[in-house]
């Protein structure tokens, strides 16, 4: 397998696709190949697509700093630095930028005028472990998973003991700003995002990083008519190469999600119908561009993108 340093920019021969249903061709362009965007990052991680002007921001966790990749010009930049280790975005309905921060414990809201307010640092008068990936749901309620990657050592975040003593998935009412557990039954809650009709919340759990047959699968909750509870958690996925990250649905339905050898598509039958190859483990991933149909990719060190026919949710 080549180097990350020793690949070229632009489209990558050594790429490739791994076809396993029929149905994953109607989501590739023919002629479609993997391009690769930037590279010089310790661990890529949280992008976030911002459509008003174009931009990708992203987070490289050991660097403590988020990058920000113009899309109009091909440019890439640094847009925080310290950034308290920050690790998963997403952006609110009003266009506003939510974080995890490793560092601090906490999540937070960048407002249009560039100042911090944070969301959730504590539950039930305990700090939070080291929030890891959030979305926010059409009634503004936030959820966030709270693995302990963050304060297990220094490398993304500061060695501590957990305050809680487990890991958990929580929400943040618009409202009130309580943050309320909604699961408890994960070793590492890590990735989460709703189907486009956020009637299903889909959760991955990472355990299998420091549990010896630890589980490496994505699970699927229904969400309440309320836009708040949880039931069912039937395990959707086991992951075939390494470990499930980040992921994306686009508007189909399908699940885009990270993986060791790369990106893993799955129907919402629970198919897997094929995968995009990398030369890096894939972190996390989301949808982008003028028709959101460009997938960016958070590869270890560098930044890829392939468009496809498909558009994120």
């Amino acid at each position: 397998m080549a180097q990350p340093q020793d690949l070229p920019f632009g489209f990558l021969e050594g790429t490739g696709f791994e076809r396993l249903d029929a149905r994953f061709n109607t989501c590739i362009p023919g002629p479609e190949r993997v391009e690769r965007l930037w590279t010089g990052a310790r661990w890529c991680e949280g992008p976030v697509w911002f459509g008003a002007h174009r931009t990708l921001l992203w987070s490289d966790i050991p660097n403590n700093r988020m990058l920000r990749y113009d899309e109009v010009t091909g440019t890439v930049g640094v847009f925080r630095e310290p950034s308290n280790n920050t690790n998963g975005h997403t952006v609110d309905r009003e266009g506003r930028l939510v974080s995890c921060e490793h560092l601090t414990r906490r999540v937070t809201r960048t407002e249009h005028d560039g100042s911090i307010t944070v969301l959730a640092s504590h539950w039930q008068g305990k700090r939070l472990n080291s929030p890891n990936d959030v979305v926010v749901h059409s009634d503004g309620g936030v959820w966030f998973t709270d693995p302990s990657y963050g304060i297990l050592s220094d490398y993304e975040g500061l060695r501590a003991e957990s305050e809680i003593g487990a890991c958990y998935v929580y929400r943040i009412d618009p409202a009130s700003g309580e943050v309320e557990r909604m699961a408890d039954d994960f070793v590492k809650p890590n990735g989460l995002a709703f189907s486009p009709d956020e009637s299903l919340l889909y959760i991955a759990d990472t355990g299998a990083s420091h549990l010896k047959d630890g589980p490496r699968h994505m699970r699927r909750f229904k969400v309440g008519a309320d836009g708040r509870s949880l039931t069912g958690g039937e395990v959707f996925a086991e992951c075939t190469s390494g470990m499930f990250d980040g992921f994306r649905l686009d508007t189909e339905g399908r699940i885009w999600t990270s993986a060791l050898d790369g990106v893993h598509a799955y129907h919402p039958d629970g198919t897997l119908l094929g995968k995009i190859l990398l030369p890096e483990r894939v972190a996390n991933v989301c949808f982008g561009g003028p028709k959101r149909n460009r997938l960016f990719i958070c590869a270890t060190t560098s930044l890829y993108a392939i468009t496809l026919n498909a558009k994120g949710a």
